[in-house]
């Protein structure tokens, strides 16, 4: 696998953060970038009362077609930027 694509730091104080992810654990988006999508991301997020996005239940990021999955959907990151 690519180091560019994906990595793994056991040494993390939160490692993991999400429970449930199948095979490798990427740590590459520790923060997800498509958060600013809100409900576009597509990801298995909630707004919490307050109006707050928890993406504690989604763990797109961290597998193993993380990457490709955000790179398909970081024009719409990147158009956000561009406002």
């Amino acid at each position: 696998m690519n180091s560019y694509r994906f990595f793994t730091n056991v040494d993390c104080q939160y490692y993991p953060c999400h429970k449930g992810v199948a095979g490798e654990f990427n740590c590459l988006f520790c923060y997800c970038p498509l958060y600013a999508l809100g409900e576009k991301c597509g990801g298995n997020f909630e707004y919490l009362p307050g109006g707050v996005k928890s993406c504690m239940n989604c763990t797109i990021p961290h597998s193993e077609k993380g990457y490709d999955y955000i790179m398909s959907k970081i024009s719409g990151v990147i158009a956000l930027a561009e406002k």
